[in-house]
Formats: structure tokens, C-alpha cells, sequence
């Protein structure tokens, strides 16, 4: 009966300190509700209609929000959402690609979320169902504060259900009252060339939609080089390569090209092509917004390599199905007017 007593005592003196009885920084403020939105699924798929919430487990994301406020960073708060990821929302549906017959692979696709008011956001297929990290982007229907201990400072809290993108720096992605996600296949058209040998691209056309920007021949000196342990592996063949890659950050290539503001973080895609045709979409925060350093890379190859000049690497990404090689046209796109 002491020992009964004795451990009542000091759970309430825990209790009345405010001090967690886990390890768990994340659970130690208050969890609200969202509440959750009629969601409906539309685009390229064989079975549309509204998001059955029910069948779908919950997952967790902490961020440390902030905004892109003329380049500068505005720090906004620390969150814990819980919700519904993307990856499960659309793991059921039947894609129906426009470009099916002629490019099967899904990596052509991207995700517009448009909530109540219309505000738009897009997200490639290969970021919602390739990465290494899984269900990072959420429909939020909970949230509580991460408050620091000593200041306890009180984050300003969203109002009703919210887009959540864990992996992104700037939060120019998070939408409020999401309402509908539209799958969609990129429009514009390639020539596939499959089993092409040997394949080289001897330079790199940029364009911005259908203006071309410039064309790079070699990439710059002046960056700083990396090198990525690498493992290869695909989703047909398996295993490809254990090598490690040195090459370049793909944004410190593009940044004088494009411009990053808050709208491009939020409605801009990258479309990147091989010399075979063989492409793929990536967003633009996905590649110069993440806040994991997971970053992009570009690297060459010599003529008599296959796939040879440049090739691109997605250290991000688990599959190596966005890996391009002879990299021969990369189209900067929106989705507004779209």
C-alpha cells in the first residue's frame, strides 16, 4: 500500500512539473484536432471519387516550419502533425496514363492538392512513391506545438485539415482545407528509343517551357564537388552499381537559370530527358527546397561510358528510376494555367 501510494505521489509531482513519463520530446504538448476534409481523387486514374479515410493508417511528421520571405528565412514554429499520407491516399487508385502505351513507367506522373479556395500545389510521382523516406507528406488532421522548455514558446496554430511536406525547407507547400488531387502525365511528347547503345548526349539544353535558356557543354569548376556512397538499385533489374558518385549539387547548377521564389517552390516542376527519351518529373522544392540535404546531383561521364556526358543521381530517391542518363533536355514548368 506505501509503495502504491509513494508512486502516486511522485506521478503527480511529475504531472504537476509538466514533465513527460517518455522519451518522446514530441508528445509533451497538447494534440488538437483539424478535423478531416472530403477529399476527391480526379486525373489520369481508372477509379476517381472521394478519399474513404477510414481504411488508412495514421502517420506522424515534425517540421520546423518557416516561410520564404524575399529569400530570407522567417521561422514560423515547431509542429507535430499527424495525418494521412499521400502514398497510402494513392496507393489504391488505378492510374489510367495518357502516355501508357507509349512511356509505361510511372515517373512521368505529378500530383496537383487544391484546396477550398483554389491554391495549388504540385508534387512529382517520384516523391510521393520512390523516396528512401515514406510518408512525409501528410493531410494533417492533428496537430500539437514542439515547445522549447525553457522559453515556452506558444507557435501560432493552423485552423482546419492542412497539407504537411516534411522533407521541405520553406513551407510553401503546406495548403490549408486541401479538397481535391489530380494525377496528371507530362504533355509533352518524346521519342523513345529503347535499348539505345551506346548512347551520349554531348550537351544539356535548359529551357523554360518552350524558350530554351541556354546549353551546358561542361559543368562548372567553380562549384564544390561531392561524393555520395551510392548503391544502384532499380525496380527491373535489381542491382546496378555500388560505385560512389562525385559530381555536382543540380541546383547550384540551375540557380542562375531559374528563378526560386515562393510561387515556383509551390506550382514549379522539372522535367529532365535522355538522349533514348526515357524522363522524368521532379518538383522544384523536391530539388531546391529540401531540408535533409538529400541533394540532386549532376555528374558526366566520359563518350565511351554508357549513357555517357550527363547523368543525374537521387540520392533521395530508394529506386533508381529517376536516375537519367545522357541527359539532353531539362524543361522548367508550372502548373498554373494548367
Amino acid at each position: 500500500m506505501k509503495t502504491f501510494a509513494l508512486c502516486l505521489l511522485f506521478t503527480c509531482l511529475f504531472s504537476t512539473a509538466g514533465m513527460t513519463q517518455t522519451n518522446d520530446f514530441f508528445d509533451d504538448a497538447e494534440t488538437l484536432e483539424l478535423g478531416l476534409p472530403v477529399i476527391e481523387i480526379a486525373g489520369e486514374v481508372g477509379n476517381p471519387g472521394p478519399v474513404d479515410f477510414s481504411k488508412l493508417p495514421k502517420h506522424s511528421v515534425i517540421v520546423k516550419e518557416a516561410r520564404f520571405n524575399d529569400g530570407n528565412t522567417q521561422f514560423v514554429g515547431a509542429y507535430r502533425y499527424d495525418g494521412y499520407s499521400l502514398y497510402d491516399i494513392l496507393n489504391a487508385i488505378v492510374l489510367k496514363k495518357k502516355s501508357d502505351s507509349i512511356f509505361p513507367p510511372p515517373v512521368d506522373l505529378y500530383v496537383i492538392v487544391e484546396n477550398n479556395i483554389g491554391e495549388r500545389t504540385v508534387f512529382s510521382w517520384g516523391e510521393l512513391y520512390y523516396p528512401v523516406h515514406r510518408h512525409e507528406v501528410i493531410i494533417a488532421s492533428q496537430v500539437a506545438r514542439i515547445v522549447p522548455v525553457k522559453t515556452k514558446n506558444q507557435w501560432p496554430l493552423p485552423i482546419g485539415s492542412r497539407l504537411v511536406v516534411g522533407a521541405d525547407f520553406f513551407n510553401e507547400r503546406y495548403l490549408a482545407n486541401p479538397r481535391k488531387i489530380t494525377v496528371k502525365s507530362y504533355a509533352r511528347p518524346f521519342e523513345i528509343k529503347k535499348g539505345m547503345r551506346p548512347m551520349f548526349a554531348p550537351l544539356l539544353s535548359l529551357y523554360s517551357g518552350d524558350q530554351k535558356l541556354t546549353e551546358l557543354k561542361s559543368l562548372p569548376k567553380a562549384l564544390a564537388m561531392r561524393e555520395y556512397p551510392s548503391i544502384f538499385y532499380g525496380r527491373g533489374v535489381g542491382i546496378h552499381a555500388t560505385s560512389p558518385i562525385k559530381g555536382f549539387v543540380l541546383k547550384e547548377v540551375l540557380i542562375p537559370y531559374f528563378k526560386i521564389n515562393a510561387e515556383n517552390l509551390r506550382t514549379g516542376y522539372l522535367v529532365i530527358s535522355g538522349k533514348d527519351g526515357y524522363h522524368a518529373v521532379f518538383s522544384v522544392s523536391e530539388v531546391f527546397n529540401r531540408n535533409d540535404q538529400a541533394e540532386f546531383m549532376i555528374y558526366t561521364l566520359d563518350k565511351d561510358e554508357d549513357g555517357g556526358r550527363f547523368k543525374i543521381f537521387c540520392p533521395a530517391d530508394f529506386l533508381s528510376d529517376r536516375a537519367i542518363k545522357s541527359a539532353e533536355a531539362l524543361y522548367f514548368e508550372t502548373i498554373i494555367g494548367k
